[in-house]
């Protein structure tokens, strides 16, 4: 095994900065093979970038985890993508219901170290089920989003998932993201078209104003103390020395120094 740090991606970064969304899903198609998946939570990015791999034909499987408190739009969402775009979603859920959880830990999502507890355990755990299936898991981060999202990388490491995290969407704006769903008519959650700029679980999700930040319809009862639920690693502090441990050749591979594929 090799060590893959965020430091030695860099240059790559930089390499795949220029290059479109297509190009980066057919790289990933070709590097991971079937040690790809997608992850969605089924929101306005994350079908554009089901409707790029659907179109692309890579045969690549979706995640998405079930929270037990999701909206029913956003399961009427993930059901009509797996269906009309032919893609395999895999639906991955929490140990514990919500009943049972608040029963045994009482309402944890009222405060900020709860809400931190109560996302990990609905939706952090959940996807470490999958941890050793997959050596890389495409994202829909964007840095039109703000926030720490403003710079996240197109390539990053996740040490607790143990894999490579690829955002193809990374540099496109929302004028270009509006444009594509138009042109493609691309399944959206209805939600998005009644005031939820972001789409969480439902106890701690709520519209926006128009004059608001886009995230702060997210944990509206806690303030500026919660903004992002941990699942994407890249939402959180930032550290060039986090690593993961891949085969040597796939991390060869992966920085281009031993690769019969040409990006």
């Amino acid at each position: 095994m090799a060590r893959l740090s965020q430091a030695r991606l860099q240059e790559l970064n930089h390499t795949l900065n220029d290059r479109t969304p297509d190009e980066l899903l057919r790289w990933a198609a070709e590097i991971f093979g079937s040690r790809l998946a997608l992850i969605s939570a089924m929101q306005m990015a994350g079908s554009v970038v089901c409707h790029m791999v659907s179109q692309l034909k890579l045969g690549t499987p979706v995640l998405f985890v079930d929270t037990g408190v999701n909206f029913q739009e956003t399961l009427a969402t993930r059901d009509r993508i797996a269906s009309e775009y032919g893609l395999t979603v895999h639906t991955l859920h929490p140990t514990m219901t919500m009943e049972e959880q608040t029963s045994k830990l009482g309402i944890l999502y009222l405060t900020s170290e709860g809400q931190e507890e109560c996302c990990h355990m609905r939706k952090v755990e959940p996807l470490l089920t999958q941890k050793g299936k997959y050596d890389c898991l495409i994202g829909s981060l964007r840095r039109a989003d703000g926030g720490k999202r403003g710079v996240c990388p197109i390539i990053a490491v996740d040490p607790e998932m143990n894999a490579v995290r690829l955002n193809p969407l990374a540099n496109m704006t929302n004028e270009v993201m509006d444009a594509y769903i138009k042109q493609h008519q691309v399944i959206v959650n209805p939600l998005h078209y009644q005031g939820f700029s972001t789409i969480g679980c439902n106890r701690c999700t709520t519209p926006v104003l128009p004059h608001e930040p886009k995230r702060a319809g997210r944990w509206r009862h806690l303030g500026a103390a919660a903004q992002y639920c941990g699942i994407n690693p890249s939402d959180l502090e930032e550290a060039t020395s986090v690593a993961i441990d891949l085969p040597q050749d796939l991390v060869d591979r992966i920085l281009g120094v031993k690769t019969d594929f040409m990006i």
